[in-house]
């Protein structure tokens, strides 16, 4: 039977405990990790989030009750023991664990809560995922996910500390909002009051942010929850969290992303110890993509897109000819020494890789040990595989791996794919290593061939720069926005933009997106119409928080960064949601539920 503690208290925590503490008596609590049982003497480990530390049920110093109830302790039991802290001696000291060389004698013994043989042992990441994620109040117990959940609570605690510091206000804007679709699917939330209409969770907190700036709060921030109802991908879920701010008074992109650079140079430095630049490299969306084939490069290696345009102008390589005479490209990228390293299997398989990208297929050239290896060879001259790899500086070992392609975004977005593919197979990159930029000047529009219209790139509220709003109206893809992202080792860590203050551009922008001004003001009239009494200059940005602590916790498994995270059809193991309900609350919603048709 479970015992209470009836006012009985924790001396340290188990990984506290030290050689200050010897001939101390002390309790402690927490579940039973390990047991050994050597008939006059039980060993077992105690664990809790600080760590584990030794327990010893010694004849020398309990009495035979104490041990026959030590005796029925199992694993993930809770207790309480006191007892005097000792020395370990000989092979008895622990040189891998924290408290190593210290060992708590037991004295008393109190069972708090009695466990069940668990479905996996508590600490095993190699068991079954859907399991842990059934019983993730058990995985929560792995020192790893504890460690991930302090981490980021610390990053937390950093960033508002660092934006407190520098005149930022914290305020938490509404969870139940206006659906205002443009962008993700939007969760949507049922009125009792109102039948039939919705409340929509938000996806940011975009247009409350830029209210608050109307409403002259100046400086804002907020650990923000966002939902977004999409197809879900391997580090996506279908709710997370940001780091959200905004700031009055500035029109220039450096002033947002200045203050960013030193909050997140303050948590590398007190999260990991490591020294990020005080000022982040800036790359244009336009040589981004040339180089890197990604408005989110990663810069820990090289393999840069080259382009062989004016080398192959005249080929007799049809696939290169007629790429170039539809106005397209031949790009390229070299793997260093890879020649030997890429069996044709294994060029096969980069083939088959470039054309889920959209790429219609693979060109290589190798200059390997036991000659070239040439995917076109027989199309085309030594001159031109000669002046290829002049071009591309190529050495004995190295292999070039070529796309053509009508489109040119289609070919570089295809090598920039492969380049990070590559780096991941053969390890480009040292564990720890950490590469951090700005991509600026995006494109404010992109358009959608699925919805025949141009859409906005980041959201409809992003200032053109001003020496573009000129073509707003006459050649949208020319305008660029005052955009901004903060990239990390190839992945976005968050972005932002000045955001449009002017009542005229805000319209011109929705018009350019193809609204009308009935669909304007049934969208965002609130929101506009707040424009027509004072409107500072303003922008601001949002981190990932997720993505960010996977970061500094080198792991690239988004659910091990979250507490409570969903699968990736957005249901949620433990609790099985979501789920059904009960018809009265259908009813009281006035909402009726229809069979698929299939």
């Amino acid at each position: 039977m479970a015992e209470l503690l009836n006012g009985q208290r924790r001396s340290l925590m188990c990984g506290e405990v030290s050689t200050e503490h010897i001939g101390k008596e002390l309790t402690l609590m927490g579940w039973v990790h390990r047991r050994r049982d050597l008939g006059g003497l039980i060993f077992l480990q105690l664990r809790d989030r600080s760590g584990i530390v030794q327990i010893v049920f010694d004849t020398d110093v309990c009495d035979q009750s104490l041990l026959d109830k030590a005796s029925t302790l199992k694993l993930e039991y809770v207790i309480s023991v006191t007892g005097r802290v000792r020395h370990r001696v000989g092979n008895n000291v622990n040189p891998n664990m924290k408290t190593g060389e210290i060992e708590l004698v037991a004295e008393r013994l109190k069972i708090l809560s009695e466990a069940d043989t668990t479905p996996f042992s508590v600490g095993d990441d190699g068991a079954n995922e859907t399991l842990r994620l059934k019983h993730r109040y058990l995985d929560l117990r792995r020192e790893d996910l504890q460690q991930n959940l302090i981490t980021r609570s610390r990053i937390c605690q950093i960033t508002r500390n660092y934006l407190t510091d520098h005149g930022f206000i914290e305020v938490e804007t509404p969870m139940l909002g206006k659906s205002t679709p443009e962008g993700a699917r939007d969760y949507l939330v049922p009125s009792r009051i109102r039948r039939g209409s919705f409340y929509a969770l938000p996806q940011s907190p975009q247009l409350y942010k830029q209210l608050l700036m109307i409403g002259g709060l100046d400086r804002y921030f907020q650990i923000a929850k966002c939902f977004r109802d999409e197809d879900l991908r391997a580090n996506r879920q279908p709710e997370f969290t940001q780091i959200d701010l905004e700031m009055s008074f500035v029109d220039q992109e450096e002033e947002v992303m200045t203050l960013t650079e030193a909050l997140l140079v303050k948590i590398f430095r007190e999260v990991r110890g490591v020294e990020l630049p005080e000022h982040f490299l800036r790359l244009s969306w336009t040589e981004c993509m040339n180089r890197f084939g990604s408005d989110k490069p990663d810069l820990r290696f090289g393999m840069e897109i080259q382009n062989l345009d004016a080398t192959v102008q005249d080929s007799t390589f049809a696939v290169f000819a007629n790429a170039l005479q539809q106005g397209g490209t031949v790009r390229a990228i070299v793997f260093k020494q890879g020649a030997d390293k890429l069996s044709r299997k294994e060029l096969d398989r980069l083939v088959e890789f470039v054309k889920t990208y959209k790429a219609k297929g693979l060109a290589w050239y190798g200059l390997g040990k036991d000659g070239i290896k040439c995917s076109f060879s027989k199309a085309v001259s030594q001159d031109e595989l000669d002046a290829i790899a002049h071009a591309l500086d190529m050495e004995q070992g190295d292999i070039a791996l070529i796309v053509a392609d009508p489109d040119w975004q289609t070919a570089v977005v295809a090598l920039g794919a492969l380049r990070c593919h590559l780096a991941a197979i053969f390890d480009f990159y040292k564990k720890g290593d950490f590469a951090a930029l700005w991509v600026v000047d995006f494109p404010l529009f992109e358009y959608s061939e699925e919805e025949g219209r141009y859409v906005a790139m980041h959201h409809p509220f992003t200032s053109p720069k001003n020496e573009d709003v000129q073509y707003m109206r006459t050649n949208p893809a020319q305008v660029r926005a005052k955009a901004y992202d903060v990239v990390i080792n190839g992945d976005e860590m968050g972005g932002g933009s000045m955001r449009i203050y002017n009542r005229d551009i805000q319209k011109m922008m929705f018009e350019t997106l193809g609204f009308t001004d009935e669909q304007i003001q049934e969208r965002f009239g609130f929101f506009v119409d707040a424009f027509k009494y004072g409107t500072p200059p303003h922008g601001g940005l949002a981190l990932g928080l997720d993505r960010l602590v996977m970061v500094l916790t080198d792991t690239n498994n988004i659910k091990d960064v979250i507490a409570f995270p969903k699968m990736q059809n957005a249901s949620d193991m433990m609790s099985e949601a979501p789920s059904e309900v009960d018809d009265k609350q259908l009813k009281e919603l006035g909402i009726k539920c229809e069979e698929d048709d299939d």
